[in-house]
């Protein structure tokens, strides 16, 4: 099992950003992917999260109506849509995934397969 995080960068605030969240080693359809991130200083925090049935939870409230996730089984990829970012979103951001089998709408909290995180940097 594997997975890559990548499209962080530095992004004015305001500005978006789309993470990728490549995946190898096991069917997409029966995972569910986590995102999450650590800002310096600070805990890890979950930010949203992709169930089997397409379903997505944002977990963090200050990510709610900005922040959007979207897989594509087929290219074994999800996707981190970021918007209006503010200087707090500033952080390292990660993927995650657990095995919750196919049609489910469960998002689970606690995850056993993590990727390498991808920095994204809000600053003007």
């Amino acid at each position: 099992v594997q997975l890559q995080a990548s499209g962080g960068g530095l992004v004015q605030p305001g500005g978006s950003l789309t993470l990728s969240c490549a995946t190898s080693g096991f069917s997409l359809d029966h995972y569910a992917i986590g995102w999450f991130r650590r800002a310096p200083g600070k805990e890890r925090e979950m930010v949203s999260c992709s169930s089997t049935s397409d379903g997505t939870v944002d977990d963090e409230d200050s990510v709610k109506g900005r922040f959007t996730v979207s897989r594509d089984n087929a290219k074994k990829t999800v996707s981190l849509q970021m918007n209006r970012l503010k200087p707090d979103d500033t952080a390292v951001y990660y993927c995650a995934t657990r095995f919750t089998g196919l049609s489910s709408n469960w998002c689970p909290r606690e995850y056993d397969y993590w990727g390498q995180g991808t920095l994204v940097t809000v600053s003007s």
